[in-house]
């Protein structure tokens, strides 16, 4: 298994993963509908993104990527926000956002991408990532402490409506 940069050599395993999220996680898959509605436009929003191009407002720049396994299929998707300068990255969002597709959850595949990831993100200048998780998203904040996760507190922010477990992870 293998991180990939969101290209157009993976249309059909996109739509394979949307559809895994609009069968099993009807809210997650509101997340990924642009890249289901057009998935050329949706590719050239995370270029840019990551390129810190277009972004939208409160966006910082934001690297893509997606686990991809030997049959080519995605498991996942994980973002690296370049930083967290504004109140909600700082207090709520952190620098690291994943999703696993539903099918492929609760084999692994979170703490590998996660894993994976961490080198990317070492590679963008962030020595220590926040990455934050619902309080009762046990599965979540497993992820998050295997890979050296360090708890730092509860918070109610403005934004997620759910309390939040505070995460820091060394990226080198």
């Amino acid at each position: 298994m293998e991180l990939v940069i969101p290209s157009h050599e993976f249309k059909s395993a996109f739509e394979r993963f949307y559809n895994d999220f609009a069968q099993n996680d009807v809210e997650g898959a509101d997340y990924y509908l642009e890249g289901k509605i057009d998935f050329t436009k949706y590719v050239q929003r995370l270029s840019d993104e990551s390129a810190g191009l277009n972004l939208r407002e409160g966006y910082v720049p934001c690297s893509h990527f997606w686990l991809i396994d030997d049959d080519q299929s995605i498991l996942g998707a994980i973002r690296v926000r370049h930083n967290i300068d504004n109140d909600f990255l700082a207090l709520e969002a952190g620098h690291i956002g994943y999703d696993i597709a539903p099918s492929h959850r609760g084999k692994g595949n979170g703490k590998l991408m996660l894993k994976l990831v961490l080198s990317k993100a070492a590679d963008l200048g962030i020595e220590r990532a926040l990455l934050t998780a619902d309080e009762d998203n046990f599965a979540s904040r497993s992820v998050i402490e295997a890979n050296g996760g360090e708890f730092e507190k509860i918070i109610v922010g403005k934004v997620f409506p759910n309390p939040l477990a505070r995460y820091w992870i060394n990226c080198k």
